[in-house]
């Protein structure tokens, strides 16, 4: 009742011949970036540069830090006397 009813002369399947629809992608090679010696000069003196407006930055926040806490130290003191 189930069970399948198969053909009673099965035929081969039809022969599958691949043709494929593209042609075989072409491997490019991508070019060597050649970076001029001027650029890598020109982005080593701008990280400098940035580095040593950093630093400035950094030193003269701790200068007005201590100057701060001086300034504080001696108003308490001459509001003591």
């Amino acid at each position: 009742m189930f069970l399948p009813k198969y053909p009673h002369n099965p035929t081969p399947p039809p022969a599958h011949i691949h043709t494929p629809a593209d042609p075989a992608p072409v491997h490019r090679t991508v070019p060597a970036l050649h970076v001029s010696p001027a650029v890598v000069a020109a982005v080593v003196v701008g990280g400098v540069v940035l580095t040593a407006l950093l630093a400035a930055v950094a030193v003269s926040a701790i200068s007005v830090a201590i100057a701060a806490v001086v300034l504080r130290s001696l108003l308490r003191e001459h509001s003591r006397r």
